[in-house]
């Protein structure tokens, strides 16, 4: 039996999920605290791996049941009080052997916060992305119906080392929520290439203040084409939203 842990964080003091320098990472602190626990080693296997400043309000995680004796709620009990508050393990099921919680999700949503305004919003200064420039929301949701469906995104990722592999990706969402000065874009796909999210937003937003044009957009899916993308949107403004997996 394996134990699948929901969990929501708030990136701004991690490196994110994991670091390089481990302390830094999400996981590390869930396994220390797991090791504090049930005197064990957690071994997580997560559904995603948020960049440095990116939150998550439902992150999946498995591991091998720490212990008989223990219930769900009461791993969840156990953990939270020995982490810090800016990590939550929000639920704990048990599931079968077979259950990964990374090959097996079917997709993720994200969500990006735009604070459209000449002065920043104090209360969302570390979950939205300030941008005083009044936007062309037209624009933007033109570009954004462009974007969706199976599309070759090399222009909206940021190479690691070594070469690129598959770029074809399928966005199945892509909206905008505008709610007085608060915008939420909204992703939804079966998977994303490093910083795909950060710069599908950060091109939306050039093309909402007129720096970028909607017909661009067709440049940027096209492969044979070396226009990169606009900028990378800030990190604190994006959130892992959920993980989605096949009915059981």
């Amino acid at each position: 039996m394996k134990c699948k842990l929901t969990i929501a964080y708030d990136g701004t003091p991690y490196e994110g999920w994991r670091s390089q320098r481990a302390e830094h990472g999400v996981a590390h602190q869930i396994e220390l605290a797991w090791q504090r626990c049930f005197s064990c080693a957690a071994n997580l296997i997560s559904s995603s791996r948020t960049d440095s400043g990116v939150h998550a309000r439902e992150l999946v995680t498995h591991s091998s049941w720490p212990n008989k004796k223990f219930s769900a709620s009461q791993i969840a009990v156990q953990l939270n009080a020995r982490l810090p508050e800016t990590i939550r393990i929000m639920n704990v099921e048990a599931v079968a052997d077979s259950f990964d919680a990374r090959f097996d999700a079917s997709g993720k949503e994200y969500r990006y916060t735009i604070w459209n305004h000449a002065a920043m919003h104090p209360l969302l200064r570390d979950r939205a992305w300030h941008v005083p420039k009044r936007l062309d929301l037209t624009s933007m949701r033109e570009a954004a119906a462009a974007l969706i469906g199976s599309h070759d995104f090399r222009s909206f990722t940021v190479n690691r080392e070594g070469e690129l592999g598959n770029s074809v990706r399928r966005l199945q969402r892509c909206e905008i929520v505008s709610i007085d000065h608060e915008l939420t874009i909204i992703l939804e796909g079966e998977g994303f290439l490093y910083k795909m999210c950060r710069a599908i937003v950060g091109t939306l937003v050039q093309i909402g203040e007129g720096k970028i044009s909607v017909s661009e957009i067709k440049v940027m899916l096209d492969p044979r084409d070396s226009k990169s993308c606009g900028m990378i949107a800030p990190a604190h403004g994006l959130s892992l939203w959920k993980v989605h997996y096949p009915p059981v």
